[in-house]
This record gives C-alpha cells, structure tokens and sequence, in this order.
C-alpha cells in the first residue's frame, strides 16, 4: 500500500485553533494520524506531536492557570479559560508559534497529511 493511500484511509491530521475577536488563540485540537508514512517513521506526525505537545508543557509551565488539556491516542485538545489578560497575551507567544510551526510543515508537506481550520472562539 502507497503512503498516498495510507493518508486517504486515515484522514490526515487535521489541526483546528479557536480564536477571539481580537485573532487570540483560546484553543486548539488535533486528531488523527498523518499517514505520510508508518507508525514510527512517520516524520509530520512527528514533527506536529512535538509542536504541540511543546506547546501544552509551555503553557501548563509558564502561565498561572494551567490550561485544561486532553489527551488520547491521535488527539489532543488544549484550551485556555479563567485567564488574566497578561496571561493570555504571553500565551499567544507559544500558540502562535506553535502554529507558524504547523503551517511551515503543511507548506513543506500538504495539504494532503495536515488540514489546518481556523475556528472563531466565542465565549459561553
């Protein structure tokens, strides 16, 4: 079976981030596998995993509210709540560059492993 038809079977990664009105990231989730190649040699699944995962462990270290995070085999869901408005602009320091990572990938690789949704965040 062909890498091509590996990702097609499996979906791709697809990233999704939440953000406000002010463009802030308040959110984000990945699910899935990209399928680029297999389990273990699989260097954009790789690559997305430690981008975000770097991400939650900066933000869980660096903020004064940790951010509730979950985890399961091929997603991880992040978001951001009862933060004071100095933490959520040091925290777009991270997002964002975890993102600019993401899409870098995306670019290098395609669309086909990583789909990329930009979702806007509203408060409930």
């Amino acid at each position: 079976m062909s890498n091509h038809s590996k990702r097609k079977s499996q979906g791709g990664i697809r990233f999704i981030s939440w953000a406000d009105e002010q463009g802030r990231i308040r959110g984000f989730e990945l699910s899935g596998h990209a399928g680029y190649a297999d389990s273990g040699q699989d260097i954009v699944c790789a690559g997305v995993s430690a981008l975000s995962i770097a991400a939650a462990n900066g933000l869980e270290h660096f903020l004064s509210v940790a951010p509730k995070v979950e985890v399961a085999e091929g997603h991880l869901t992040c978001e951001l709540v009862g933060l004071s408005e100095q933490d959520l602009e040091k925290a777009q320091w991270i997002l964002q560059t975890m993102t600019l990572g993401i899409e870098q990938i995306q670019t290098t690789y395609g669309q086909d492993y990583i789909l990329i949704d930009r979702r806007r965040w509203t408060p409930c």
